[in-house]
């Protein structure tokens, strides 16, 4: 017999619940502070110059972006794909998907010196520009997947969320294509210039959401006490691990391209082999730490059904999306632009063909840092105000939901056949 998903909202009464709000909201308002400061002292603070432009709090604001998109995965893969198990977590699916974006977005917009310059960018259009396009992506994107839950959680709304949901997985695609586009176009920019960006940023936006969602949905579910089968994890740990390997192979097609043409091989040279903290966030952050011993973790017959495990290893994995942007924007951004390529440069007041130097300040840290805590505590806030999380996910709950919807189908199909 079908068990109904009854969606509750957690108390929030515990003290717990509180301490939690207040440190995210400490860590939001730190951000203001550290947003405050440099635009006071100027960027000068910071440890981004004419040479890196893009620094720590874009390599966050990036990340949470790509991580928005791949938050969507579980509520995609329930209405566009009909895997009906997953449908009880389509929720809270669409709520970290948009609290994430928000993050990222605050992050980015904090970062601009001046933030009423947005209302520039937002009333002044060069459709030229892929940064304009993604004006476009990252708002459509919170406004159509909030369509998505009003579709999913009004009960006479139900039957328009498949084709809204479908919509909203075309939308996320076009979004992360976008978002890896802005790298992709950038001609000058030896680490850059590349057509696979795109694509691989849709990759990379499914592992490192997935891996989002699964923590927060082990936390959410142990603090609050309610029941977290082992059938929805590990279908959710055996997919991230999939990702997984799709990232690592997008990441061999990219270098090994980029190794072939002749134009690519010196910045090969220098984020593989020879620099320094770049070279070794990418092997020791991005494949080591964030690809295969999380694959490991998930495979081997010791971890592989661990809930430490799949929390350890969804950890690494974003600690490793981590990486991957920083190499790719900063390390992108270190390597020498080639003014004259196949020509020498005697001598020029212009850092031609010197490798830029970047530390990260505390502000720039703290700003990224805050991004994070702005997503964590719209989450935080959004389950005890409205239905997004259900009351129980036991397996008997989880396998119920999936085989009587299908068998409903079935018998839908089979009376049809009656009545002709």
């Amino acid at each position: 017999m079908m068990k109904i998903v009854d969606y509750v909202e957690i108390e929030g009464r515990s003290i717990g619940y509180w301490v939690l709000l207040a440190i995210l909201g400490a860590g939001a308002a730190a951000g203001l502070g550290a947003s405050y400061y440099m635009e006071h002292h100027g960027h000068w603070v910071t440890g981004m110059s004419n040479q890196i432009v893009w620094g720590t709090p874009h390599v966050f604001a990036v990340f949470l972006i790509v991580a928005a998109s791949g938050a969507l995965n579980v509520a995609s893969i329930a209405s566009v794909f009909n895997r009906v198990m997953y449908k009880p977590l389509s929720r809270f699916s669409g709520l970290l998907a948009i609290a994430l974006l928000i993050g990222g977005l605050a992050v980015l917009v904090l970062d601009l010196g001046r933030p009423d310059r947005l209302v520039v960018a937002m009333t002044s259009y060069n459709f030229k520009s892929i940064f304009t396009w993604n004006i476009f992506l990252y708002t459509g994107f919170v406004v159509i997947v909030a369509a998505y839950l009003w579709m999913m959680m009004e009960r006479r709304m139900n039957r328009y969320s498949k084709p809204v949901g479908m919509f909203a997985f075309v939308w996320r695609l076009a979004l992360t294509t976008g978002t890896g586009s802005i790298f992709g176009f950038l001609v000058a920019r030896q680490a850059f210039d590349a057509a696979v960006m795109g694509p691989m940023f849709v990759v990379m936006s499914f592992s490192y959401g997935l891996a989002f969602f699964i923590l927060l949905l082990m936390w959410t579910y142990h603090m609050s006490g309610r029941t977290l089968g082992d059938a929805i994890l590990l279908r959710l740990k055996n997919l991230l691990g999939v990702f997984i390997a799709g990232v690592l192979y997008f990441v061999l097609a990219y270098h090994l391209t980029n190794l072939y043409a002749a134009e690519h091989r010196g910045v090969e040279q220098f984020i593989l082999v020879s620099g320094g903290i770049y070279t070794q966030a990418f092997w020791i952050g991005v494949v080591m730490l964030g690809s295969i011993v999380p694959f490991l973790i998930f495979h081997l017959p010791s971890t592989e059904k661990s809930r430490l495990g799949i929390a350890v290893g969804s950890v690494l994995v974003i600690l490793g999306g981590i990486a991957h942007i920083f190499v790719i924007i900063v390390g992108g951004q270190a390597y020498p632009l080639v003014i004259f390529p196949g020509k020498e440069i005697i001598e020029s007041s212009f850092f031609d063909g010197q490798v830029a130097s970047y530390a990260p300040s505390l502000p720039e840290v703290i700003l990224g840092v805050s991004g994070i805590a702005i997503a964590l505590l719209l989450v935080s806030i959004a389950i005890k105000v409205l239905r997004f999380l259900p009351d129980s996910l036991a397996d008997d709950v989880v396998f119920s939901v999936g085989s009587d919807a299908v068998l409903g189908e079935e018998e839908k199909a089979a009376a049809s056949s009656a009545g002709a």
